[in-house]
């Protein structure tokens, strides 16, 4: 196999993997009723088949990405997708609640894959590698939309089981493809040590910041333990900050982080992800919404899942597009272009969501297009000032800054519609979503003004 076939069969290894890994961790979102009816368990707990696999990904995220930074990335990647396969064989079996939670973490485990992906396209594609980075970013975001119509179908045909039968078998296929595609590793000159410590607080400080953000009940009925909570989780990451700084080969390099281009985009990130998801929530939440409430229209699961596949192709359409303005148009341009666009989709559906269900699918195909410009540009924000060896690490952190803005949307997506709610009534008003709505197009904006202020530029140095 000549060279340019080699790479082209890598590019779709690695877009297959993360593509599958990103499928498999949001699995759990259109099954939770689901889930509840099989296992006899609350929807509360049943909710806890997504939120493990989020804060196992959150946990292995920075591990894999240190890990990955060295000479063992091939053997990090195979093990990596045997714990998903092992995973996913837990969520197939017969058993208990318990064995289904514990194979929802080993799939999540898979999450922290993307950011190996993006350092192996780095090291071994040349002058494809840019393009290919900017779509295994795209996929990390846009592609919890893909797999959600099959698997609604599939939980209607055959229940739980099936469904999740669908990720063992994409994981199967990912491991398979990384053996055959991802070349070998080189030798190693040295053994690189883990900073475990740092790995302990940083995991200690995303869980407890994860999970609170992720608890809207908790913020409801018990704000003091949500705050001390949130502030507890604040102080250990403040702490692992300070570790960093003193270990000689720390899990994540403190100091380029503060580097301006770096910082400024992992903050436009993190604005932009609580915007984007918070109306993300919203159009998912009121398009199920049954018309009985006064508006919504009363969408099936599957329906629903329908409702993410313009979302998901637009978003792969900018992954597309971005890459090629890349030597026309500065990363941060395109930055604050996405965050136009996701203002334009929170005014949508601000104002267009009463007029017939294609509205919303609208407003959520405006949403993926943005999704997909933020994801695609980020990397090349990033990357230009950062040594390619440490390429895993730095998109580590990213997906980080992103899930954690995602956690803190849907959180305040759930608030804001709770205190929208009358007493005594299971749904909230629907000015709610106005409001929530303009929220979400205001973070868009304030990420746009954070993407136009003008700093001393820095040397860059391209992907």
């Amino acid at each position: 196999m000549n060279s340019a076939r080699r790479q082209t069969a890598l590019v779709v290894a690695l877009l297959f993997i993360a593509l599958g890994t990103v499928a498999i961790g949001s699995l759990g979102a259109p099954l939770i009723t689901a889930v509840a009816q099989d296992y006899q368990v609350s929807l509360a707990a049943s909710q806890w088949t997504l939120t493990i696999t989020l804060l196992s990904g959150a946990v292995t995220v920075p591990l894999l990405g240190r890990l990955g930074s060295g000479h063992h990335r091939r053997a990090v990647v195979l093990v990596t997708l045997a714990v998903v396969v092992a995973g996913s064989v837990a969520t197939v079996v017969p058993g208990p609640f318990a064995l289904l939670l514990a194979g929802r973490a080993g799939q999540g485990v898979g999450l922290g894959l993307v950011s190996l992906m993006m350092a192996i396209a780095r090291q071994h594609l040349g002058e494809r590698a840019p393009g290919a980075i900017a779509m295994l970013s795209v996929a990390s975001t846009v592609g919890i939309g893909v797999g959600y119509p099959v698997t609604g179908l599939l939980t209607q045909v055959g229940g739980v089981r099936v469904a999740y039968l669908v990720g063992l078998l994409t994981a199967t296929a990912a491991l398979v493809a990384a053996f055959v595609a991802i070349p070998r590793d080189q030798p190693s000159p040295a053994r690189t040590p883990v900073d475990w410590l740092g790995t302990g607080l940083l995991s200690i400080g995303l869980i407890a910041v994860l999970l609170v953000t992720s608890e809207t009940d908790l913020w409801t009925h018990q704000p003091a333990v949500a705050a001390a909570l949130l502030a507890g989780g604040i102080v250990v990451l403040a702490g692992w900050v300070a570790v960093e700084r003193r270990v000689r080969r720390p899990l994540v390099d403190v100091t380029a982080l503060r580097h301006p281009a770096v910082a400024r985009a992992n903050l436009i990130m993190f604005v932009a992800g609580v915007g984007m998801y918070l109306l993300f929530s919203l159009i998912t939440r009121y398009v199920q919404t049954p018309p009985r409430a006064g508006y919504g229209y009363g969408l099936t699961e599957l329906e629903a899942g329908l409702v993410l596949v313009p979302f998901s192709v637009l978003g792969f359409v900018a992954g597309r597009v971005v890459p090629r303005l890349r030597e026309r148009v500065r990363p941060l341009r395109m930055l604050a272009a996405s965050g136009v666009v996701v203002a334009v989709a929170g005014g949508l559906f601000a104002g267009t969501r009463t007029l017939g269900v294609a509205w919303p699918i609208v407003a959520m195909s405006v949403l993926g297009f943005a999704v997909g410009g933020f994801s695609a540009t980020m990397p090349e924000a990033i990357l230009a000032v950062t040594p390619t060896e440490e390429t895993a690490a730095a998109m580590s952190v990213n997906q980080i800054v992103r899930a954690v803005g995602f956690s803190i949307g849907s959180a305040v997506s759930g608030l804001l519609l709770a205190a929208y709610t009358p007493a005594g009534r299971f749904t909230p008003a629907d000015p709610g979503f106005t409001a929530a709505a303009w929220i979400a197009a205001g973070l868009a904006v304030v990420s746009v003004a954070l993407a136009s202020v003008r700093v001393r530029p820095a040397r860059l140095q391209r992907v």
